[in-house]
């Protein structure tokens, strides 16, 4: 993702689950949920292990949602990107907060129950600012991956810390440092390079073990936009040996021990089949044979490889089968130093849930040199086709396009028409620049979709943003070496969000509403045929699903760039967000968790 290597924040930029749900949330290929108060909570990050963000509760609908008002909110006294999607179990909400505090609140009123105050270790540099996905509930305990790399758990009665491990032994390999030249216009910006590792996702649980990867094991330089109100400066691909291979690795839940590591990068065989053309034929632009060429001077390559892993995994536990999807290669937008297709980075990756084992992976972008990360959760659902129902896993890309695979095979079965405009896709950069979209942004940046698969209607949040994708070349002279980078920007025309329906029988967009700001933060969608989603001006609206009116919409004084939730307590449904805006979009900070239900519904 493009926030994966920041290692410097500046002023501007920046339930316990019973056993009966613990069980629940991989039944199947539909994973439905026969448990009555499991259905009305949201005890996992994606609700259940299928991801799906869709809620059976229809109290609130499309002919009374105009009627919902405030429950209550809580202010948490942390203004900063708040992403977090709040874990509801047994009457109380559990939240991260911006730095990895975590608060337990009475999911009826806000009360805070208890409060854990995150010890960072401020000699840690943090990969991506702030923020984070969320928590686990599970077996009295609540889990959660912070930015400086640790995997933390809590007493779920009291946020007593119970352990605490660091998921890695060290910070990232670099060699050597790159700079710009101060003829370079970026330069005189105020610039930040390579990389710290640390936790964005919720973690999962699953069969006793916690489930967790890292991120920010690319590599990049990045400056400061010129114009406030563009959201993200110049990211900038030097070639190096800079950068470590992420990994998804699973922890006992009772002591922290390490039960079994995915590498994201293979030791052997990470060149792949050298590629010309994505799966679905379309030309990457490479350069095979001056690759093959330059893998004798690369062979360690995978050890500095990327892939990180960005997005909570979906399971499928009729089949114990985990899918997640993989960061970009390090280091990043350049490939002098790694030839091949990088596997498994930019892919959809399918393992054994118990083992860690891979079945099989899916490579979206072979090669990638312009930050198409899978950065939107995997959600699996079953597809009707022909007659046939198959069990299959989708994702909202940032190519911008809505993929759905075989669950077994990992083969292409769909691919949607594209949910945002696309221009000059998989294009090289140029000495004059070029101008591409989606860009280094997406289509689909790590904004969860929804599914309702009753309906075959999937739902993804997008991103109409502009890039200029540059070559830049410093000559040698005074006895300086020749140094060439890539750089990404954005340029000077609109940008805008698009809300998208997209008809999985065929792959067609069924409606598309356009916002005025680019859409970062998620969907929710539920029986009451509505879909919740926020945007970045503070608005926080509801839509018919099935056609995309807007049924309601009110106001929050920070930024709406989380995903919703809804759940049910005493026969009150709530529908709840984080409102704490994005310091990459320049979107309003904020501290809020707002919670909405219908006047007098008890």
């Amino acid at each position: 993702m493009f926030c994966k290597h920041l290692i410097k924040t500046s002023a501007k930029t920046f339930a316990f689950l019973t056993l009966s749900s613990l069980l629940l949330v991989g039944c199947s290929t539909a994973v439905k949920s026969s448990n009555t108060q499991v259905r009305k909570d949201w005890p996992s990050y994606g609700r259940d292990y299928a991801s799906q963000r869709f809620s059976s509760l229809n109290q609130i609908n499309e002919s009374n949602v105009k009627k919902i008002a405030l429950a209550w909110q809580y202010k948490s006294g942390i203004s900063a990107s708040f992403q977090v999607t709040p874990i509801v179990v047994d009457k109380v909400m559990y939240l991260s907060l911006p730095y990895n505090h975590v608060v337990a609140l009475d999911a009826t009123t806000g009360k805070e129950l208890w409060r854990y105050k995150h010890e960072r270790n401020k000699e840690w540099k943090m990969c991506c600012g702030p923020a984070n996905r969320g928590v686990a509930v599970s077996n009295g305990k609540v889990f959660m991956g912070t930015v400086d790399a640790r995997l933390v758990a809590l007493d779920a009665k009291t946020g007593e810390k119970l352990w605490d491990i660091n998921v890695v032994d060290a910070a990232v390999k670099t060699e050597g440092q790159a700079s710009l030249d101060s003829s370079d216009p970026n330069s005189a910006r105020h610039s930040y390079g390579g990389t710290g590792v640390g936790i964005s996702m919720a973690p999962v649980i699953y069969k006793g073990k916690v489930i967790v990867g890292i991120t920010g094991v690319g590599y990049g330089l990045h400056v400061d936009s010129a114009r406030a109100d563009i959201p993200l400066g110049a990211v900038i691909g030097v070639s190096g040996r800079y950068g470590r291979p992420g990994f998804l690795a699973a922890y006992d839940v009772n002591n922290g021990k390490r039960v079994w590591q995915f590498d994201t990068i293979p030791s052997q065989g990470w060149e792949g089949k050298f590629v010309e053309t994505t799966s679905d034929g379309i030309s990457l632009n490479r350069d095979i044979v001056a690759e093959k060429a330059n893998v004798k001077n690369n062979k360690e390559a995978w050890s500095f490889g990327g892939g990180s892993a960005w997005s909570t995994p979906a399971i499928d536990s009729k089949t114990g089968t985990l899918f997640f999807g993989t960061g970009n290669p390090s280091p990043q937008m350049t490939d002098g130093t790694r030839p091949g297709d990088n596997l498994y980075t930019v892919s959809l990756v399918s393992l054994d849930a118990n083992t860690g084992k891979i079945k099989w992976h899916y490579q979206q972008v072979p090669h990638d040199v312009w930050g198409y990360d899978m950065a939107s959760p995997p959600v699996l659902f079953d597809w009707k086709h022909d007659g046939k129902v198959i069990p299959v896993v989708g994702q909202a890309s940032k190519t911008g396009w809505y993929y759905v695979n075989d669950r077994a095979t990992g083969e292409l079965l769909l691919k949607s028409e594209a949910f945002v405009p696309q221009l000059n896709l998989f294009a090289k950069a140029t000495k004059e620049g070029i101008t591409l979209y989606p860009g280094i942004l997406g289509g689909a940046n790590w904004s969860p979709s929804a599914v309702d698969e009753a309906q075959q209607l999937a739902f993804v949040a997008g991103i109409h943003a502009p890039i200029r994708y540059t070559l830049h070349d410093e000559p040698a002279e005074n006895g300086k070496a020749a140094f060439r980078y890539i750089s990404s920007e954005p340029t000077d025309e609109p940008r805008w969000g698009l809300l998208s329906a997209i008809d999985l029988a065929t792959g067609k967009i069924k409606w598309q509403n356009k916002t005025e700001q680019p859409l970062i933060g998620g969907v929710l969608a539920t029986e009451g045929n509505l879909l919740f989603m926020g945007e970045g001006n503070g608005n926080f609206n509801a839509y018919q699903n099935q056609t995309g009116e807007l049924l309601w919409t009110t106001k929050i004084d920070a930024g709406v760039n989380a995903p919703a939730i809804t759940y049910e307590i005493d026969g009150v449904q709530y529908v709840a967000v984080a409102a704490g805006g994005n310091a990459i979009f320049n979107y309003k900070s904020g501290d809020i968790v707002a919670v909405y239900a219908l006047p007098n519904s008890k």
